[in-house]
């Protein structure tokens, strides 16, 4: 099988038993090892307890998950600076998976390159779409540096290290700069400082009531993810948001899509956050008659670690 036609970097986990011999949840990444992926993983569940499987692309990850390859998947949806992850939002609609769990990482971006190596001798720069757009501004000063994008950060840190491409950068985090015996030739080149992604844990539908009761999960309620279409009739969208507003839901995100084959209609994806799930289950009752399609794609905890608690530059 040829790992670039199948969207798997390497289709075997990675520590399939932690040391006292008991097996491990298998999750599902996009990227490979030293990825922010990985991070964000590693950082949520237990390092001891999981190994990884490595994905190309996120349709991967989800197939992985739904096929029952991988416990778990881990899917980037929004960043602070770059924005969101919009394909992901269909992804998650499409497929029979659900939202149980969130990770908040701040991310520092790095340009990366073999050790010796001068700004001056790049003549390109390859990462993650993503990551580029987030460190824009830091090449603008090197007009002559190409930007190229491609699947993964973590990725072209390994191609570099591995092809011993000397004229050639990536942009990664410290991580893969260790892992794969690179050089920071600048460290922070983000634009903004305050950089961070937010990652959604996933689990297949059939293996939600299971993970609810790992330990690895609070199984306290305080967060959703709803995604729902709208009548074509004016004041439906307001009429919604002051229900929601007027239940005591903190509307937290909103984000439109269009629907295909629909001209001018529109998925409305909402996250939304609560102190009693008695009063989300409400407001999706109250809600309801005034929606042509609703979606709840995951209840799940808040993510713990604040915004502010990790923003550490």
């Amino acid at each position: 099988m040829n790992p670039a036609k199948s969207g798997v970097f390497l289709f075997q986990t990675m520590n399939k038993e932690n040391s006292t011999g008991k097996k491990l949840k298998q999750v599902a990444i996009q990227g490979i090892r030293g990825s922010f992926h990985e991070i964000a993983a590693t950082n949520f569940f237990r390092s001891d307890q999981i190994g990884f499987i490595q994905c190309e692309t996120f349709e991967e990850t989800i197939n992985q998950l739904t096929r029952g390859s991988a416990d778990y998947a881990v899917m980037a949806i929004e960043n602070t600076v770059a924005g969101s992850l919009l394909s992901n939002y269909s992804l998650l609609r499409e497929n029979m998976v659900r939202i149980t769990g969130e990770e908040y990482l701040r991310i520092k971006q790095n340009l990366l390159a073999l050790p010796g190596t001068k700004i001056e001798d790049i003549r390109e720069v390859h990462s993650h779409y993503m990551a580029i757009n987030q460190c824009r501004e830091y090449f603008k000063m090197y007009p002559g540096i190409k930007l190229v994008e491609s699947a993964d950060t973590a990725m072209s840190a390994r191609q570099i290290s591995e092809g011993k491409i000397k004229e050639r950068g990536a942009v990664a985090g410290d991580i893969a700069a260790q892992m794969y015996s690179l050089e920071i030739l600048a460290s922070g080149i983000e634009t903004n400082k305050r950089n961070f992604t937010r990652f959604l844990i996933l689990a297949s539908d059939t293996n939600v009531t299971a993970i609810g009761s790992e330990k690895f999960c609070d199984t306290e309620i305080t967060k959703a993810s709803l995604c729902f279409s709208l009548p074509h009739q004016r004041g439906s969208l307001a009429k919604v948001l002051t229900i929601i507003a007027e239940s005591g839901l903190n509307l937290t995100k909103i984000q439109s899509m269009p629907i295909i084959g629909q001209e001018f209609r529109y998925f409305f994806y909402a996250d939304v956050i609560f102190s009693y799930y008695t009063d989300f289950k409400r407001t999706i009752k109250d809600i309801s008659p005034y929606l042509t399609e609703l979606f709840i794609l995951g209840e799940y905890s808040q993510a713990s670690a604040s915004i502010e608690s990790i923003h550490k530059i």
